[in-house]
């Protein structure tokens, strides 16, 4: 088989898994907000938060360092591997065991700071999730390491589904935001089960476990440094400030900006599987001397990406009214801003999904941590110099501000691995960039059409004819190769 069939393969796998989970998130997004009030809609993913920050110490970048290392001595040394897991293994369950010790403890005090007494039970069944979910993002790391592409997708696509149906029947019946999270807890078992079955399966049992190379563990506990660094940094833009929204604001608000955060990462569905696919390969290309077959299908990737996200921005820019007052009722009409503006962030993410986790299968991962933490530290103080001052909305505008300078000194670090063509990107961008100018104005017309989901539906409709037609007369799709594709 074809690298590039082979690539194909793993992505449509993984993507299918990303769609069963994006609908399976979208669901629960929706049921939860229609089920729970805001109230408790707020103070759930306010405790989710808290667990992204726990979470962090569980794993402590233990399962990527881990990952790069199988990902070498695969090729290097297939003795080592069986020992390599089991002691990345280990570690990372004492570690998460740490965490879930430190979360059990500081329940009450958080919720005390926050001033939020209902918190802490959610908490306390936090320490449940902490080590269930590290159990799980442990085995499904170490799959893509193996580039077991299938067998990771479809464990992440049975948590999704399992997490949804759980955490919406249990908050149906009366169980409320607890109900929700022991949905969140069965799931993250279950998958982490699974997870770690199949990876005692197909690369441990039988084989015999020799003693690892002197100095493999310490090269292990050593790379895992920037990249917990990074994590840290990544906790901080992801939850630090929805934790500090609650803190300055209320429940209501955490609702508001939680919301658009949730709806940006269903769109990111299908550069998300890319991004997964794609990362390990990157690297085993460019050490079996194949770097410029590396920069080529990094550049295709991206240039693919901003096809789809620049003209989804704009979209998600014009429609972000109707769309929240129809899907999610007038009770959520305080998101609309936040979505415009997080809706900037689309192509941000994009980029930086495909880009970010390369870096580190490419042992960039010091370089990535630095400007993370910079980044991340930056947004951590306009955060808190904006929400007081303008709300749920500075908690926004902080995060696309400092997220853009992450993602362009990323692609930099990527420029310096790589040799990418920027001007064949520049060009095509500008095309991209063309297409959205014209199908703007179209998509806003047919919003003042009228009121409701025809109206909306009618403007996503016309919106995507222009994409797509300007695409094709600006040779940026090539219609006899998708019908190729398709056939």
């Amino acid at each position: 088989m074809s690298l590039r069939r082979e690539l194909l393969g793993r992505f449509q796998f993984e993507l299918v898994a990303r769609i069963v989970g994006s609908i399976s998130g979208a669901l629960l997004t929706v049921g939860l907000a229609r089920i729970l009030s805001t109230d408790e809609y707020g103070l759930l993913f306010l405790a989710i938060s808290v667990f992204g920050v726990i979470e962090l110490i569980s794993r402590l970048g233990i399962p990527k360092a881990g990952a790069r290392y199988i990902t070498q001595y695969r090729e290097k040394d297939p003795d080592q591997i069986p020992g390599l897991l089991r002691y990345i293994f280990l570690l990372n369950i004492a570690v998460a065991f740490i965490a879930s010790s430190l979360l059990f403890v500081g329940s009450g005090p958080i919720s005390q700071a926050v001033n939020e007494p209902e918190l802490a039970i959610l908490l306390l069944l936090g320490t449940v999730f902490v080590t269930s979910s590290a159990v799980f993002k442990f085995s499904r790391i170490q799959l893509q390491a193996f580039e077991d592409i299938n067998s990771a997708a479809v464990i992440y696509a049975l948590e999704r589904g399992i997490r949804a149906s759980t955490a919406i029947g249990l908050a149906i019946i009366g169980y409320g935001a607890v109900g929700a999270l022991i949905g969140y807890i069965l799931a993250s078992v279950i998958g982490g089960i699974i997870g770690v079955g199949i990876l005692y399966r197909r690369y441990f049992q039988g084989e015999t476990v020799l003693s690892l190379e002197k100095g493999l563990r310490t090269r292990v506990v050593r790379y895992s440094v920037p990249i917990t660094a990074t994590s840290a940094a990544n906790t901080i833009d992801k939850k630090i400030d929805t934790i500090l929204v609650g803190f300055f604001l209320d429940p209501i608000a955490v609702a508001f900006y939680t919301l658009p955060r949730q709806i940006i990462s269903f769109i990111q569905t299908p550069v998300s599987a890319l991004g997964f696919s794609l990362s390990p390969t990157f690297e085993s290309q460019k050490a079996s001397g194949n770097a410029a077959l590396a920069a080529r299908i990094y550049e295709k990737s991206l240039f693919h990406i901003l096809l789809i996200y620049i003209p989804a921005a704009a979209g998600i820019v014009l429609v972000a009214e109707p769309f929240i007052s129809i899907i999610f009722g007038p009770d959520y009409s305080g998101a609309i801003p936040v979505l415009q503006i997080l809706a900037l962030q689309i192509v941000l993410l994009a980029v930086a999904i495909l880009t970010s986790n390369s870096l580190d299968y490419l042992g960039r991962a010091r370089e990535r941590a630095i400007a993370k933490t910079i980044t991340a530290l930056l947004n951590l103080l306009l955060n808190i110099l904006l929400i007081p001052t303008i709300g749920v909305v500075g908690a926004a505008i902080s995060t696309v501000t400092t997220f853009s300078i992450y993602t362009f000194v990323s692609i930099y670090i990527m420029a310096q691995e790589l040799e990418i063509r920027l001007n064949w990107l520049f060009w095509r961008v500008g095309k991209i960039i063309v297409i959205t100018l014209i199908m703007s104005p179209f998509v806003y017309a047919m919003l003042l059409i009228g009121e409701g989901a025809l109206s909306l539906l009618l403007s996503i409709i016309v919106g995507t004819a222009i994409w797509f037609g300007g695409a094709v007369l600006l040779r940026l799709i090539d219609l006899k190769k998708l019908a190729e594709k398709v056939s």
